[in-house]
């Protein structure tokens, strides 16, 4: 079983930049697509961020787009997200997720086969 493991969240002010790590011990992720969803209290959990296994492809929610990077370190077997001009909206828990086949460029839930424990994320205004 894949086990992924985010670190990184905390407490930020409006403006601000946090880079949200994940980490999948044991295993070599260079054929894994990697995503990251975020779920807000009493909303759905949705997507965040997708980087494909190769070629360097992104995706980004439209929410996200131009303030967030994700990226990867096959050596490390890790997979970031840098959100940068944070906003009181981005308050959520990030869930990081690994997708273990396909292009790896997912966007729903479904796409992908394992997922961390989340790690909260507040933007204070």
């Amino acid at each position: 079983q894949v086990q992924l493991v985010e670190s990184g969240g905390g407490l930020v002010q409006a403006g601000g930049s946090l880079t949200l790590s994940c980490a999948v011990p044991g295993r070599t992720i260079g054929s894994y697509g990697m995503g990251w969803f975020r779920q807000a209290p009493g909303k759905e959990r949705e997507f965040v961020a997708a980087l494909a296994w190769t070629g360097g492809r992104t995706y980004y929610a439209d929410s996200v787009k131009g303030r967030a990077t994700i990226s990867r370190d096959n050596a490390k077997n890790t997979a970031s997200l840098q959100m940068n001009s944070l906003k009181s909206e981005d308050t959520a828990v990030y869930y990081c997720a690994a997708a273990l086949g396909g292009t790896g460029l997912g966007r729903v839930r479904t796409d992908y086969d394992a997922w961390g424990q989340g790690t909260q994320v507040t933007v204070s205004s």
